[in-house]
């Protein structure tokens, strides 16, 4: 291999070489249009234009770029496209994930200074606290915390599915949006009335 690098070294160099001392000689082929190797090497294939400027006042500057404003494509607005599952899903990916992280940020923190302020923040204080709760607090608080837990997962492992290229035709997207929906709530219940 090393063999094949040094030939086409030795080759690229002669041919520079050739070019250099005598120009003409490609002048009179179809690759004349092309820079010439020798140019290519010594950086001399490169053209320079001088901008042409002109002094604009200031409105005339605000009219050129009015009218390059209305030549510009004009992006249409969300409301005239039909709502989809995909738009939906990945709100609510952005608002569960920065929930759940923020969740954990502040109980964290909390934690931290509770020996500062006389909490219990322990886990047996925390179920006993919550064994005193009526039931429908407990289910409430339950499932605040398990849907958006279980969505997030199973619309993470969705993602980590489209990261290896497949399952990202409209069809199978919409498929596994619902999926997920389905999936998340159902898990959702199961982890709400354990």
């Amino acid at each position: 291999m090393a063999a094949n690098v040094f030939s086409r070294r030795a080759l690229q160099a002669t041919s520079r070489r050739l070019v250099a001392a005598n120009p003409s000689t490609f002048s009179k082929t179809p690759l004349s249009r092309l820079p010439a190797p020798a140019a290519v090497a010594m950086g001399q294939h490169i053209q320079n234009r001088q901008a042409a400027t002109t002094q604009v006042s200031q409105s005339g500057a605000q009219d050129i770029l009015a009218a390059q404003r209305r030549h510009r494509p004009v992006s249409p607005h969300l409301a005239i496209y039909k709502p989809q599952v995909t738009w939906y899903l990945s709100a609510l990916n952005r608002i569960t994930g920065a929930t759940l992280s923020g969740g954990i940020y502040v109980f964290g923190a909390a934690y931290l200074a509770a020996p500062l302020f006389g909490w219990h923040l322990e886990s047996a204080s925390l179920a006993a606290s919550f064994a005193t709760l009526p039931i429908l607090a407990k289910v409430a608080l339950k499932s605040l915390v398990a849907l958006p837990f279980t969505f997030h997962s199973f619309n993470g492992l969705r993602h980590l599915v489209w990261d290896t290229g497949s399952s990202i035709t409209n069809k199978q997207v919409i498929v596994t949006g619902w999926s997920v929906v389905g999936l998340s709530v159902v898990s959702a219940l199961a982890l709400t009335f354990l």
